[in-house]
């Protein structure tokens, strides 16, 4: 017996993703959609063709969609289905996912929450609830109304604000925000993740827009989505996304380089091939890869960068999941796509930052100023960051370290340049 999930965008019939009897994936598009000129593709990855996709290649997609390490074995034991089982797990977990789609059962097509199904707001006790939920049920999988799926390896779920307050979604409500608690292992991850992302955004990088929050001593961080919309009316309308691992046919499992993932010089030939303004997002990238050698976020792999499917085309969707890795030890310090066959920043001399690019493709002398720049604005910006964020009820300590600790990586970052320049 086969079973089916269609893929809806837009209120519209993309295709649909089978699974047979042997537990094979497959995925077809609609006629209508390939009839449709103006109609997209799925992923840079899945072509608009008549020929069904096989497994092989339309798995990277589809299983990118998922959670990944710890949070997709904890999702697949609340759920009760195998974690190797894609289709299972899509099928519980798909109606509302990273970008424009909604993974729904045949007949089920997309609705609006009818009237009387409204957002449930979290008070104190609710929020720290899902808090506490989190460890053992990633995603709030398997709780009443709820479908909710984002990839990644670390504990999130995506949410929606009534009024600036958190509240879980109606059932079918696009969500609009992700709650992200602390990782238990590692110290004050969301000061942290909250002082990169805000400095990333105060030097001129697109990131997507966060904030620290706090409850009953209870720290988390509320990201708002870039693939969403929201009018002025309050229409939440849902904008596609993939990742670079989605587009380049790279499964989630082997997103690290050193594993076959992704390398940087794939992610600019990827946005050379497929951004409406190449030019425009080649320059970003380089910006946001310098920014994470001097942050110190050692864990930029290829799910960590996304293309927006947005009105103007695609493009480098913002930054997410900016954290300065290499402030824990125990996390390894070598950076998940080598930069110009250097693996640490130790490592990354001027014969590397020249390696770099002209691996991908970029001039000598506009890379050393970029680096140049983006380190001068982190001198700049970094102790204002720090300050507007260091709130009685966080970690200021831990903000300041991480603060000295980034502008110490951007001396040396600006002094190797400086160095090669002369």
């Amino acid at each position: 017996m086969t079973r089916v999930l269609d893929i809806w965008w837009d209120r519209r019939l993309v295709g649909q993703l089978t699974q047979d009897k042997h537990g094979e994936l497959g995925f077809a598009y609609a006629r209508a959609w390939l009839d449709d000129e103006a109609a997209q593709p799925l992923s840079a990855s899945l072509p608009k063709r008549a020929e069904p996709f096989t497994r092989r290649e339309c798995r990277p997609f589809f299983g990118g969609l998922l959670p990944e390490e710890s949070q997709r074995d904890a999702a697949a034991q609340a759920l009760g289905v195998s974690r190797a089982n894609d289709f299972a797990l899509l099928d519980r977990l798909g109606g509302d996912v990273a970008g424009a789609l909604q993974l729904l059962p045949p007949g089920e097509g997309p609705t609006a929450p009818a009237p009387d199904q409204r957002p449930t707001p979290l008070d104190d006790a609710g929020l720290i609830r899902v808090l506490d939920a989190l460890p053992v049920r990633p995603l709030l999988a398997g709780e009443e109304g709820l479908r909710l799926s984002l990839a990644g390896a670390q504990s999130k779920v995506p949410l929606v604000l009534v009024d600036g307050a958190v509240a879980l979604p109606a059932p079918g409500q696009p969500t609009t925000h992700i709650l992200k608690p602390p990782i238990s292992r590692f110290a004050a991850t969301t000061e942290n993740e909250a002082f990169v992302m805000r400095l990333a955004a105060a030097i001129g990088l697109d990131v997507a827009p966060v904030e620290a929050r706090i409850v009953q001593d209870r720290t988390f961080l509320l990201v708002q989505r870039y693939d969403r919309a929201i009018g002025d009316d309050g229409f939440v309308r849902r904008i596609h996304q993939e990742d670079f691992c989605q587009a380049l046919g790279v499964p989630p499992e082997t997103k690290y380089a050193s594993e076959g993932g992704p390398t940087f010089k794939d992610c600019f030939g990827l946005l050379r091939r497929v951004a409406a303004r190449p030019a425009v997002d080649v320059l970003k990238l380089l910006d946001a890869v310098i920014f994470n050698v001097i942050a110190g976020n050692a864990d930029a792999h290829g799910k960590n960068f996304s293309i927006l499917y947005g009105d103007e085309g695609p493009r480098l969707a913002p930054l997410y999941d900016l954290l300065a890795t290499v402030a824990y030890p125990d996390l390894s310090p070598k950076f998940a796509m080598k930069i110009g066959k250097r693996a640490t920043l130790a490592e990354l001399d001027a014969k590397g930052w020249a390696a770099f690019a002209a691996d991908v493709g970029i001039g000598l002398p506009l890379m050393r100023r970029r680096v140049a720049e983006i380190s001068k604005g982190v001198l700049e910006k970094a102790t204002a960051v720090a300050e507007e964020l260091a709130r009685p009820e966080l970690d200021r300590t831990a903000i300041e370290q991480f603060a000295n600790m980034i502008r110490d990586r951007a001396d040396r970052c600006a002094l190797t340049i400086a160095g090669a320049m002369r």
